[in-house]
């Protein structure tokens, strides 16, 4: 049970044309690999559980997601983040736009955001 976070993005051509194709450059948390290519960005779960009622199954589940955008030079994070941004929209509601600053181990650039999703099951 997971957002559809990957595959709509894969979807855009627009994220694919900047965050490229086999592979997309769109990770899980933790499994970008060691040395990959800018820019890229990574998402996590924060938060999520099924939308439960008084009586019967429930039907959507909803999550809680972070997107970490890191790259070279801070236009290219702005490009990715506006063309997720604009990827998952129309099926998920960003609800929080994050820091853009520089990491400080190695000196890219990051910008990030949060987007609940409601999953019909």
């Amino acid at each position: 049970m997971q957002p559809p976070i990957f595959p709509v993005c894969v979807a855009d051509p627009v994220v694919t044309a900047l965050l490229g194709t086999a592979p997309t450059r769109l990770y899980p948390f933790g499994e970008a690999p060691q040395g990959v290519s800018l820019p890229y960005a990574v998402w996590r779960n924060i938060t999520g559980g099924p939308e439960n009622y008084i009586t019967g199954v429930p039907d959507i589940d909803r999550w809680m997601l972070q997107v970490d955008v890191y790259a070279s030079i801070g236009s290219d994070a702005i490009a990715v983040t506006v063309a997720l941004r604009d990827a998952i929209e129309p099926h998920a509601h960003i609800v929080r736009w994050g820091d853009q600053d520089t990491d400080t181990g190695t000196g890219n650039k990051h910008t990030n955001f949060d987007l609940s999703w409601y999953v019909q099951r």
